[in-house]
């Protein structure tokens, strides 16, 4: 099992998700768990063609943490 951090943006009209881990692995929804269930699925179909394409599987290396500043 792999595991990889996303990141959920709020855009105008939806939601953009990404995984600093995967460049190039992106997915939108028009809900914040319809971003996470797409990118989830977008995260797998990615993972295919790296296997497919006789590649490792990357390490996930990206941390989030949120900073407080008054």
């Amino acid at each position: 099992m792999h595991r990889f951090l996303i990141v959920i943006e709020k855009a105008n009209g939806n939601y953009s998700a990404y995984s600093p881990d995967l460049p190039g692995c992106i997915a939108t929804g028009t809900t914040r768990k319809k971003a996470e269930k797409n990118m989830h699925e977008a995260i797998e179909m990615h993972l295919q063609g790296i296997r497919e394409d006789g590649l490792s599987i990357p390490q996930s290396t990206a941390i989030a943490e949120y900073i407080a500043v008054k």
